[in-house]
């Protein structure tokens, strides 16, 4: 770790000797193994060592970026990237941030980094099994992987900025068929985190082929007008598109449904939603933005009322405020952009772990409870509007009555979110983004 701190800092020296006003240098080391199984054996392993450095740099106001997977190529990109800064555009906000305490986190687990692949076998054989044992009509597995990997990150640049901290991950992610007679439906279930004990396989195994026996029987249903539960992997899904528009870059780029809110009510009072990259062990957590700029808990929308938008470093400079530590690289090849770390809907209680929230279930004395749903990476971000398939279980007084096939449902996200009647407890984090089930009044359903 201090050798790549030295070498970062070697880094800027050689490209301020070439006339750069400020650099910045993001270094990556991670290693890591997957493993998916079939039928018990191993039907995939993958092992993975990788390494790249990337170089921002401004002259003047003109940016330049540059990166590599070579240690021994630095020469170049510097060359390359001071180079490139001589054909951007000039812009005023062009910067890079201040040095700041990086938050204390927890995002490291030991026990990863002494991980083998035969201990990576055993827990997808393991996953595999656990999906196949929970009844006889789960005749078969499409999928069981465990991934693990761990990682060290370096954050420097020429204003003092100097970050380096270690990080580890685990993910068990499969899909279940189950059939009975003619019948055959599939489920899914997912988990992740950056401690190794917080994901019970078994239950992950268990939860994919409960999804998919649920579903058996299926029908399909007349149009009507009702109120809708969404499943917590549902929500998630819906939240991941109205984060979009909490993007400061979004608004000032006229791509947000959110542009000229803040202060307003945009949603339900009963929803809060919030951004924190300090959770202990959540996928999203680090001490630090991928610009170096200390991360924290962010309440973005209380009481239903906008409270305002994440930014980097060069949105905050142009909206005249100060970065709220959401500099994002959505991969090394790129500059950091805004994204959230870990955005989350507040349960209404303590939380429930690992099942739904019943009572929630049993307040609906007739609508349905979405579990899946078809299409809605074909929403609009912008405007918000949405059209999809969508199965589940039609519920009556409170109770499953049938599993639903083949329904559309149709609306405007900001509308949904205006619909929320009732939040449960049962959060549950999908990657980065979680929620707990949401009570959504009358939506148009059409078979």
């Amino acid at each position: 770790m201090e050798d790549m701190k030295a070498f970062s800092q070697d880094i800027i020296k050689k490209a301020t000797s070439k006339g750069c006003d400020l650099v910045e240098v993001y270094i990556k080391e991670s290693r890591g193994i997957t493993v998916e199984v079939k039928d018990q054996k191993v039907d995939t392993l993958k092992g993975s060592r990788d390494f790249a450095v990337a170089l921002r740099v401004i002259k003047g106001r003109r940016l330049g970026f540059s990166f590599t997977t070579d240690i021994r190529d630095i020469d170049r990109i510097i060359d390359e990237a001071v180079e490139s800064a001589g054909w951007t555009a000039d812009d005023p906000y062009n910067d890079i941030p201040e040095p700041g305490r990086p938050c204390a986190v927890e995002i490291f687990d030991d026990t990863i980094r002494a991980l083998n692949e035969e201990d990576v076998i055993r827990d997808a054989l393991l996953l595999e099994e656990s999906a196949l044992s929970c009844d006889e009509r789960i005749r078969k597995v499409r999928k069981a992987m465990v991934g693990v990997g761990y990682g060290r990150t370096v954050i420097a640049n020429s204003k003092g900025v100097d970050v380096s901290y270690e990080s580890s991950y685990i993910s068990a992610h499969t899909i279940a068929l189950a059939e009975d007679g003619s019948d055959s439906q599939t489920g899914w279930a997912f988990a992740s985190s950056r401690r190794r004990r917080d994901i019970a396989l078994e239950r992950v195994g268990r939860h994919a082929s409960e999804r998919a026996l649920e579903l058996l029987g299926a029908r399909r249903i007349n149009p009507v007008k009702v109120p809708v539960i969404l499943d917590s992997s549902v929500a998630v899904e819906f939240l991941n598109i109205l984060s979009h528009s909490l993007s400061a870059e979004a608004v000032q780029k006229k791509k947000s449904m959110l542009a000229g809110k803040i202060g307003k009510a945009i949603v339900s009072p009963l929803v809060e939603i919030v951004d924190d990259g300090t959770l202990p062990w959540a996928a999203g957590t680090r001490p630090v933005d991928d610009e170096g700029t200390p991360v924290s808990r962010k309440i973005l929308i209380s009481g239903g009322i906008l409270h305002g938008y994440i930014h980097n470093t060069y949105t905050a400079k142009k909206d005249g405020v100060y970065s709220t530590g959401n500099a994002i690289r959505p991969s090394l090849q790129s500059m950091p952009g805004v994204n959230t770390l870990n955005l989350y809907i507040r349960p209404s209680g303590d939380v429930i772990n690992g099942c739904r929230d019943m009572e929630l279930l049993r307040s609906l004395n007739r609508g349905i409870l979405i579990t899946d749903t078809m299409g809605l990476h074909t929403a609009d971000p912008v405007s918000g509007d949405f059209s999809i398939g969508i199965s589940g279980i039609w519920i009556e007084d409170g109770e499953p009555a049938h599993p639903v096939k083949e329904a559309v449902i149709s609306g405007n996200i900001l509308d949904l979110f205006k619909k929320v009647e009732a939040v449960g407890r049962d959060l549950c984090f999908y990657g980065d983004t979680g929620s707990p089930t949401l009570l959504i009044g009358k939506m148009d359903i059409s078979g």
